[in-house]
């Protein structure tokens, strides 16, 4: 029931999602490259070809320029392409493996230093955790390649190995908390979705429904309303359409609720509303039967009983803030 354009929306939303992501990744480019040329300074004596440092920290500056401006933008350059992220791959690389061109063995940090981990990020963040992976294992090769070959330093394997699994780190973690919050904006956007249609459906077709089993004197009409009306109610009350991670359990209470207020309200001329808050603790199948036993019970006490053309029954966690338990009344 959502709207024509909805997918057009939700893939606007998850743009601006990635976007806001890619623009905290600028802000860590940025402050990486003002840290590296501040250790390009400190380590001057360290240079063996000072010219071919200074075109590899302007490579760096302009590419960060580019990409910041960029903003994920939807000109010639955006964060959001392939080849753009390929492109500050290639040239985190590139500067990884030039460090090994400039300097002597001996320096207090690499020419870069943790510049590259911006190109990993974004590549988490725009296509996920493996792509996340795969560009830190193409920026740590060429680190590698820098550290062991190049440089030939002799201080073992681990100091490569570290750099490679911070980049590993970097890479799938952005790309983790990237899917999350895309599903996240997806379920918001369901909810606000189905809430909309919810007001929408209570504030017309519900109420039409209601007076038509007040005042037809059809008894066959007012049962047809009355059906209607409970399918309307249970598929704006289901969760599981939003894909969320809330326990069948849960969702299962509500349902079966739903059915013996159906249920009732065929055989008796009483109206039932359910109400199940958003926030009532997981109860297991055993303790829903014996939650929908005393509710049929008291539910058919009103209505023989008690009269009752209107019945209640809500459910919501316990008010003295006992953990886990479930407090249930009918009205």
């Amino acid at each position: 029931m959502a709207t024509p354009d909805a997918p057009v929306q939700d893939a606007l939303a998850t743009r601006s999602l990635v976007i806001s992501l890619l623009r905290s990744v600028s802000v860590f480019r940025v402050a990486a490259l003002v840290w590296a040329a501040i250790g390009l300074a400190l380590s001057v004596e360290h240079l063996k070809h000072s010219i071919w440092a200074t075109l590899l920290l302007g490579l760096m500056v302009i590419s960060t320029a580019v990409l910041t401006q960029s903003k994920g933008g939807v000109r010639w350059v955006s964060s959001l392409r392939p080849a753009t992220l390929c492109a500050e791959l290639v040239i985190g690389a590139a500067v990884l493996i030039g460090d090994g061109l400039v300097y002597e063995n001996a320096r207090p940090q690499s020419l870069p230093w943790s510049w590259p981990a911006a190109g990993v990020m974004a590549a988490g963040v725009v296509f996920g955790k493996r792509a996340g992976v795969a560009a830190a294992l193409f920026t740590g090769s060429a680190s590698l390649i820098s550290e062991r070959f190049l440089l030939e330093r002799d201080t073992g394997w681990v100091g490569s190995l570290s750099k490679i699994g911070l980049w590993l780190m970097a890479g799938a973690l952005a790309g983790y908390v990237s899917e999350r919050l895309q599903r996240a904006e997806q379920q918001i956007s369901v909810a606000r979705a189905r809430d909309e249609v919810a007001r929408q459906l209570h504030d017309g077709v519900l109420q039409t429904l209601a007076v038509i089993q007040r005042r037809s004197n059809d008894a066959e009409l007012s049962a047809l309303a009355r059906d209607q009306e409970h399918e309307l109610r249970a598929f704006l009350a289901g969760k599981g359409s939003l894909d969320s991670d809330i326990d069948g359990d849960a969702i299962e209470l509500e349902a079966e609720l739903r059915r013996m207020a159906a249920l009732h309200e065929s055989r008796y001329d009483t109206r039932v509303q359910i109400i199940v808050a958003m926030d009532c603790p997981v109860v297991s199948p055993q303790q829903t039967r014996h939650i929908l036993g005393a509710v049929g019970e008291a539910v058919t006490n009103a209505s023989k009983h008690g009269e009752a053309s209107q019945i209640t029954v809500y459910a919501a966690p316990a008010d003295d803030g006992a953990r886990g338990e479930l407090e249930v009344s009918v009205t």
